[in-house]
C-alpha cells in the first residue's frame, strides 16, 4: 500500500467514523428528513462542482432510471432512515449495525450474483445476526426491542442493495462517475422533504447546521472521493477489510464529540457482530 492510498483511507474512516456522531449532533435541531436535504444539497453541489471541474462525460439516456434507482437505495433510503433510526440508537451502535452491510451484500450477491456462499461465511452471517441483535434489544434498554435499531438495520439492507447492484455498471463507469450521477440523484428523491426546509435552516443554532454542512462536505463528498482513489489502486479485498475500523474511530469522536457511549449488552452486541464480518471476509489459511 503507497502512502498515498494510506492516506487516503485514513481521510475516508475518519470522515466516515465521524459522521454517525455528526448526524447525531445534527438531529438535536433538524428533523431526519432536513437533515438528510440539507446535507446532500450540499454534498452534490460539491461533488458535482468537482465533476465538471474533471469534465466528466454525461450517462446514457437508457441508464438514468438505473441511477435513479440506485441513487433511492444507496442515498435516499439509506441516509433518512439512518438519520431517523439515530433518534434513538447512539452513534457507536449505529456504526456496529451498519457494520452488518457486508453480510446482506454477500445474502443479496448469492440471490442477484449467483456467488457461492460456503459453510464458513453461513457460520459468520449467524454470528452477525446474535450481535446485531444484542445491540438492537441493548439499545432498548434491557430486553425491549429498540425500533430505531430496526431503521438502520433497514438502511443497511438498502445500501448493500446498492452495493450489489452497481457492479456491472461500474465496468462502463468510472467511480468518480457513478457516485456523482447516484447521488445527485437520490438527493433529488429528498426533495419530499423541502416542506418547512428553509425555515428548520433559518431557525436552527449555528452549530447544528455546520455539523450537517460538515457531514455533506466531508463524509459525503471528499469521503466518497477518496475511497473510490483507494477502490482504484489496490486490491477490493484488502481495501474494504480497512472499515472495521469504522466503529472504533466512532466510538473516539463520539465520546470526546458528545461524550456519548453504547449502552454495555449494545457494545457486546457490536463487538459480536464486527466478529462476524470478520469470519466472512477474512482468507483461508
Amino acid at each position: 500500500m503507497t502512502l498515498k492510498v494510506f492516506f487516503a483511507l485514513t481521510v475516508t474512516l475518519i470522515f466516515w467514523g465521524s459522521a454517525f456522531v455528526g448526524i447525531r449532533a445534527g438531529l438535536t435541531a433538524y428533523s431526519p428528513g432536513h437533515l438528510a436535504l440539507l446535507r446532500f444539497l450540499v454534498a452534490s453541489a460539491v461533488l458535482g462542482s468537482y465533476a465538471v471541474f474533471r469534465r466528466i462525460r454525461m450517462p446514457d439516456l437508457k441508464d438514468v432510471p438505473i441511477f435513479l434507482l440506485h441513487g433511492f437505495l444507496g442515498y435516499t433510503v439509506y441516509h433518512v432512515f439512518l438519520n431517523y433510526g439515530e433518534q434513538t440508537v447512539s452513534a457507536g451502535s449505529a456504526s456496529f449495525l451498519i457494520s452488518s452491510i457486508p453480510v446482506f451484500s454477500i445474502l443479496l450477491a448469492v440471490v442477484f450474483l449467483k456467488e457461492h456462499i460456503g459453510f464458513r461465511s453461513l457460520f459468520g452471517v449467524c454470528i452477525s445476526v446474535a450481535g446485531v441483535t444484542l445491540i438492537a434489544f441493548g439499545e432498548g434498554g434491557g430486553m425491549t426491542l429498540d425500533g430505531g435499531a430496526l431503521l438502520i438495520l433497514i438502511a443497511a439492507l438498502s445500501e448493500s442493495f446498492y452495493i450489489v447492484l452497481q457492479k456491472p455498471y461500474l465496468k462502463r463507469y468510472s467511480a468518480l462517475e457513478y457516485v456523482t450521477y447516484t447521488m445527485i440523484a437520490g438527493t433529488i428523491f429528498m426533495f419530499w422533504y423541502l416542506p418547512g426546509f428553509v425555515d428548520a435552516v433559518s431557525t436552527a443554532p449555528f452549530d447544528a447546521t455546520l455539523a450537517v454542512i460538515y457531514l455533506g462536505i466531508c463524509p459525503a463528498a471528499i469521503a466518497y472521493v477518496t475511497w473510490s482513489y483507494a477502490l482504484s489502486q489496490g486490491d477490493v479485498s484488502k481495501i474494504v477489510i480497512s472499515q472495521y475500523a469504522l466503529p472504533a474511530v466512532t466510538l473516539f469522536i463520539g465520546f470526546f464529540w458528545l461524550r456519548e457511549f453504547p449502552a454495555p449488552l449494545a457494545l457486546t452486541g457490536g463487538i459480536i457482530a464486527l466478529s462476524g464480518v470478520v469470519v466472512i471476509t477474512m482468507k483461508k489459511s
